[in-house]
């Protein structure tokens, strides 16, 4: 795939999808430390379901999703094609409340996870 087509599939994924997250290993069996604390976070404590990358899978989806939100690291969440951040924004976010805050105003339903990771 060319840099434009990935660009495009990431964006159509993003968009299509409540909750996305671009990650070393699938939901579940992440594959490094800080896919497991995100994946934690989205199904153990909020339980939600999301639609999970495993970047490991394609290099250009690895790159192509740096690139996409300019960010440089991966986990990358997307909820409701919004770029939230990867690993320590998400905790930050989960432990302040401002995750599940940001959840219920989009719409999402998620438990109110009073578990701090």
């Amino acid at each position: 795939m060319s840099t434009q087509d990935v660009n495009d599939w990431i964006g159509k994924t993003v968009n299509n999808n409540d909750i996305v997250l671009f990650m070393k290993g699938r939901k579940g069996m992440p594959q490094c430390g800080f896919s497991q604390q995100v994946d934690y976070i989205l199904t153990e404590l909020l339980g939600v379901e999301y639609k999970d990358i495993n970047v490991l899978d394609d290099a250009a989806v690895r790159d192509g999703v740096k690139a996409y939100s300019n960010w440089p690291t991966i986990p990358q969440l997307y909820v409701k094609g919004e770029f939230v951040g990867g690993c320590d924004i998400v905790r930050e976010m989960y432990e302040a409340g401002e995750l599940q805050e940001m959840l219920t105003e989009k719409g999402i339903k998620h438990n109110a996870g009073s578990e701090v990771c």
